[in-house]
């Protein structure tokens, strides 16, 4: 069950990267915000295991300025053995740590809307309890994790909608674009895309279909007693109760 009510969050950087999977060494930014991103930042704010975000759009406040810049990258994923990124090769050159260049955005600022989705209805905790709470937590800047604009580095800053906000005007094509990463039954991550995409007079729409085929993704679905789920609820019940 889908919320009627759309909740909108403005969120600002000066900085954004959201990587075009399909160039695979260089980092190649989206011309804007991607559905999976706007879900992440929506998650920093809010997030329970009892219900879902629906992104409807995602409206860019903003012209599109791209900027190039060379960052230092590891090239090996990190896993239970920590990695020295100053550890040299025996000829003296770093091991772990590579030079790539990124293509960024800069200076941005996005408004995002989304509805709260439920798979089933609960009486006692309906759409529209989490839809006030996701808006007082947005009015006293409140968040479990610092949102980001697609790299962790790049820290997103997010604040109510005032309404006088006015998005581009004009058409920006996109081509493709990743929707989300879809997890089946059997937790096998698929890319999710969705084509013919464009920018219409700074507005990003995000198409039914892939919301819906994203609730049967079992990524975002963890169980309750998961030891996750029971720190975050922790956290945000704990900043409820802040005044």
């Amino acid at each position: 069950m889908i919320d009627r009510e759309i909740v909108r969050v403005k969120v600002a950087g000066d900085f954004a990267c959201f990587t075009r999977p399909d160039l695979k060494v260089e980092r190649m930014t989206y011309p804007c915000m991607t559905p999976s991103a706007a879900r992440g930042i929506l998650d920093s704010i809010l997030w329970k295991p009892e219900f879902q975000w629906w992104i409807h759009r995602v409206i860019i406040l903003k012209p599109i300025k791209f900027i190039s810049l060379i960052r230092n990258e590891i090239n090996s994923k990190q896993n239970k053995i920590p990695i020295v990124v100053d550890e040299v090769k025996s000829n003296g050159k770093p091991k772990y740590r590579s030079q790539r260049s990124s293509i960024i955005l800069k200076d941005v600022e996005y408004i995002i809307e989304a509805s709260v989705y439920q798979q089933e209805f609960d009486k006692k905790n309906p759409p529209k309890k989490y839809a006030e709470m996701f808006k007082r937590r947005v009015r006293k800047g409140q968040c479990w994790r610092r949102p980001f604009l697609g790299t962790r580095e790049f820290s997103a800053e997010f604040s109510e909608v005032h309404g006088d906000e006015k998005p581009l005007t004009g058409v920006v094509p996109v081509g493709s674009m990743l929707f989300d990463i879809f997890y089946n039954e059997k937790g096998t991550p698929e890319p999710l895309f969705f084509y013919d995409v464009a920018i219409q007079n700074g507005i990003l729409k995000c198409p039914v279909e892939s919301n819906e085929k994203m609730r049967k993704s079992t990524h975002i679905q963890p169980g309750i007693s998961d030891d996750l789920s029971s720190v975050i609820c922790s956290l945000n019940e704990q900043e409820e109760s802040c005044v």
